[in-house]
């Protein structure tokens, strides 16, 4: 049986599933970075709501950043994740995927193929 509650979104109003029922279950919003948590936007928000949010918080972030302080950013102590978020961590281009800052910034230094988006 796959039991999840059923929250209200806190921005849109709709209904929408959690997966976080038991300690051995992780909802969907645990693929995403854990940069806000909920007592700065009310309660839950519904995936897009969620997404929305945090590319948000994301960009906001990283207009601060500079070469000089991209090396030492927060960005790269978060908790590591193999899942990449389209409009977070890339975006698509005539089928190809252009990594986009925060994803560079994850990574924690350039690579030195001269991406679009690096900020080193």
């Amino acid at each position: 049986m796959n039991a999840v509650k059923v929250k209200l979104c806190s921005h849109c109003g709709i209904h929408f599933d959690c997966g976080d029922i038991a300690p051995e279950k992780k909802c969907w919003c645990n693929d995403f970075p854990p940069i806000f948590n909920l007592s700065e936007g009310g309660d839950c928000l519904c995936p897009d709501c969620f997404k929305n949010s945090c590319a948000i918080k994301i960009e906001e972030y990283v207009a601060t950043i500079t070469q000089e302080t991209a090396l030492n950013n927060k960005a790269k102590y978060l908790p590591k994740t193999t899942n990449l978020i389209e409009g977070i961590d890339y975006y698509l281009e005539n089928g190809n995927y252009v990594f986009k800052p925060w994803f560079h910034l994850k990574r924690g230094s350039c690579c030195g193929n001269g991406c679009r988006h690096c900020p080193y």
